[in-house]
């Protein structure tokens, strides 16, 4: 091993060697989730070094979430989530192929199945495609794309972002007035502006836990912290909120407020006024996600951005409710931080191309529009109060409460802890669901996505679903006796 892995001739520190050894076997899976490292005295011999490099290469690993250690316990490959896992800045440097930059292989292996099998698809975060509006669009030529594409600038195009913000206005009581919308290229490309402004490396931010931010490389290649915050039923917890910003210097709060992915729950009113006031008090500012604002099926509590709109960067999408194809999102934040936006999608080339801006333009302002989008509700609310009725034969082995919008469903086991690889039984069976951990440290819960079940599938879904649980019963019980 020593001679393999390490060089003894190389500038760079050996612990440091040790780590990127460690991180890099278990990329590959030679180490599994949950399984036990040889003892630091066996890894001192192993590597030719002193026991004390083995101990600070160990707690590196520990501190940026790969392993845990407990006194009595030893040490394990840490099992819960994977993709948000920090990793040394300078490692990265060294290669624009580096390892820390893998999906988690659970995704890979979801990725796989969906590119040679059929599949049941509940992890995909996207409406079927015979849900999606269908609108009738006129025929472009490129002269007229040319002349849109004439009024466009670094914040967008002018009439999508007047229908936008009327929408924010008249549907959701955001003010307008020293606002300003910069649109983007769907919402991932909305958080990458947000880590550019507002972000430097070594920094901190606050977010739900669970939380699919969790799930997401970009903060890891930036070199910051993403920690979480624990959620009850209405949300995240305030004192918990106030606790962490006490403790340390945070540069904002993002937030998943309404249909939180991936609970599917939404945060009460009360919660909401609660966390404004403490973010107000300790002056950071809060990042307000909410992707699937007009997938609602009943009334949901004022927005963040009207409750403060100075204190508030709302971030939003359309790619949600028009499908992945569009790519169409957009923040609203104070005018000088909007133009700041605006500026770094001009340094960074990014570009929101035209035509999708024209479509999306177009399909807001079409009469058929508010029709489309009720029918689209109906279908949803019928899909889950289906699904729902379904669960019930479950409710001995999984808990899970009706969302009031969004695409989630969020279900947790009863029984004892399942382990990370517990959950590959989904996989074998061909049900492709987004487990617990790629959202949290947490390995007991399932986000599925519920649109997708039509009532020919939800019929195959139960089947696989009655045998997935017994099949995760029989090896809970084969573990322990």
């Amino acid at each position: 091993m020593a001679g393999k892995h390490i060089d003894k001739q190389k500038k760079q520190p050996l612990y440091q060697q040790i780590v990127t050894y460690f991180i890099e076997a278990i990329q590959a899976g030679d180490y599994a989730p949950g399984e036990q490292l040889p003892a630091e005295r066996k890894l001192a011999a192993d590597f030719s070094v002193n026991r004390s490099t083995i101990v600070k290469a160990l707690e590196e690993l520990r501190s940026l979430g790969w392993i845990t250690r407990k006194q009595g316990s030893g040490t394990q490959v840490a099992e819960g989530r994977w993709g948000n896992r920090q990793t040394p800045l300078s490692y990265l440097r060294s290669s624009l192929s580096s390892p820390y930059l893998q999906q988690d292989p659970f995704v890979e292996a979801i990725q796989h199945l969906r590119s040679t099998k059929q599949a049941l698809d509940l992890y995909t975060g996207d409406l079927p495609q015979e849900l999606l509006p269908d609108f009738q669009f006129p025929a472009f030529t490129w002269e007229t794309i040319r002349n849109e594409s004439l009024q466009s600038n670094p914040a967008g195009y002018p009439p999508l972002q007047e229908v936008l913000l009327a929408h924010l206005t008249n549907d959701f009581g955001i003010p307008s007035s020293g606002q300003k919308l910069v649109i983007t290229s769907g919402a991932t490309q909305g958080i990458t502006l947000l880590m550019q402004v507002l972000l430097t490396s070594g920094d901190s931010i606050l977010t739900e836990d669970p939380s699919f931010l969790f799930s997401l490389p970009l903060f890891t290649t930036m070199n910051v912290r993403v920690l979480g915050i624990k959620q009850d039923e209405e949300g995240m917890r305030p004192s918990d909120l106030e606790q962490a910003l006490k403790a340390q210097k945070i540069k904002f709060v993002y937030l998943n407020p309404t249909f939180q992915n991936p609970t599917g729950r939404t945060m009460s009113l009360g919660r909401r006024k609660e966390i404004i006031a403490i973010c107000q008090r300790y002056q950071v500012p809060i990042i307000e996600d909410d992707i699937f604002s007009d997938l609602a099926l009943t009334p949901q509590p004022e927005k963040f951005k009207a409750l403060a709109p100075d204190s508030v960067i709302y971030l939003g999408s359309l790619s949600k409710l028009f499908g992945p194809s569009i790519k169409i999102g957009w923040l609203l934040a104070p005018e000088a931080l909007a133009d700041q936006f605006a500026q770094a999608k001009k340094r960074m080339s990014i570009e929101t191309t035209i035509f999708p801006q024209l479509l999306a333009n177009l399909a807001l302002r079409s009469t058929e529009y508010p029709q489309q989008q009720q029918d689209l509700l109906e279908k949803m609310a019928q899909r889950q109060h289906a699904l729902i009725q379904r669960l019930s034969a479950f409710s001995t082995d999984w808990t899970f409460q009706q969302t009031t919008g969004g695409l989630y469903l969020w279900l947790q086991w009863k029984h004892a802890p399942l382990k990370r690889k517990d959950w590959t039984i989904f996989l074998e069976n061909d049900c492709l669901i987004a487990p617990a951990f790629l959202f949290s440290n947490d390995t007991n819960g399932f986000r599925l996505n519920y649109t997708r079940l039509s009532e020919a599938q939800l019929d195959l879904f139960c089947q696989q679903f009655a045998k997935i649980t017994t099949q995760l019963k029989e090896q809970l019980y084969e573990r322990n006796n």
